[in-house]
């Protein structure tokens, strides 16, 4: 179980704090799920309990896992309350190519699909008249209530926890790291371009234990790459980085108000007392924060909302 997400392995243990930061609130991501809070742990953990290093890393090694792990029950509860369902990788796979034809028009440019099984073409991949490999790298792709991210990047079959192999991967991020592999020559240049091909993928999710594995598999994914194309693990400082934008760009949010959820947390501007549980007052509701994720091409934050509504 610990294989496929390592909290306390690297590279995870490396940047663990860092992928545990909300960018909005400027705090941590939340629990956002009651499923932790029948655990005997030291700090009673509740949906807005913060996720620190010290409170998930005193957790068994198997609490905090990908779906396919936890327990049929916990799993039935999740999708009864939260509508959690994970893709199976050949869905994703189909949807994938989906949206590349509809980029490069004209179907089969990373895989062929035969049935729930795929074939990866081989050739280094052409593009059409007026688009080149930089235009692709850089076009904006969002996951939304992105669960683990298996669109974004497909290290293991969410379904299956079957681990794929980089070649066979279908995951937006996947695809455009082959490109970036097809079209650089040098490390300095392939980093940058990996930068760009994190910069440009998007995803949100409102329960933190999702997305942090998520935030986990694309760090582990960069490494992959990495260590395939190289032959060793990237610096501590360029993993660094690439966690600093990951956390940026898979954020925490209630996708139906665009906004941080539960709302502000209590500590930021006061302690609720035991007087307002009583009064069964809880300001956090109504407080609530517009989710601001990063531009990096324009190199400033804004708010979800506004591109939302396209202003």
């Amino acid at each position: 179980m610990a294989d496929l997400i390592g909290l306390r392995e690297y590279p995870v243990s490396t940047v663990l704090k860092i992928l545990l930061q909300d960018k909005t609130t400027r705090k941590n991501i939340i629990f956002a799920t009651d499923a932790y809070s029948d655990l005997n742990t030291e700090v009673k953990i509740n949906a807005r309990t913060q996720l620190s290093p010290d409170l998930i890393l005193g957790l068994n090694a198997n609490v905090i896992q990908p779906r396919v792990y936890k327990t049929l029950a916990e799993q039935n509860e999740r999708t009864r309350k939260k509508a959690e369902v994970f893709t199976p990788a050949w869905i994703c796979n189909k949807m994938n190519n989906h949206c590349d034809a509809e980029w490069f028009g004209f179907d089969n440019v990373f895989n062929i699909e035969n049935g729930q099984e795929w074939t990866t073409t081989v050739k280094a991949i052409a593009f059409p008249e007026g688009k080149t490999w930089k235009k692709y790298i850089d076009s904006k792709r969002l996951e939304i209530t992105c669960g683990e991210a298996p669109y974004l990047v497909s290290r293991y079959d969410a379904a299956t926890g079957r681990p794929i192999p980089i070649r066979e991967r279908i995951g937006i991020l996947d695809r455009k790291l082959r490109i970036v592999n097809e079209n650089t020559d040098n490390e300095d240049e392939w980093l940058n371009w990996c930068i760009r091909s994190f910069q440009s993928v998007y995803g949100y999710e409102f329960q933190g234990d999702n997305l942090l594995i998520a935030r986990i598999n694309l760090l582990i994914t960069f490494v992959d790459y990495m260590e395939d194309r190289w032959g060793h693990r990237p610096t501590d400082a360029a993993l660094r980085k690439i966690a600093n934008i990951i956390v940026w760009n898979l954020w925490q949010m209630d996708g139906i108000t665009g906004t941080v959820p539960y709302g502000k947390p209590a500590e930021a501007y006061r302690q609720i007392s035991f007087f307002d549980y009583e009064q069964g007052r809880n300001d956090t509701e109504s407080e609530t924060i517009d989710c601001r994720i990063y531009d990096w091409r324009s190199n400033k934050s804004i708010s979800y909302r506004s591109i939302k509504e396209g202003k």
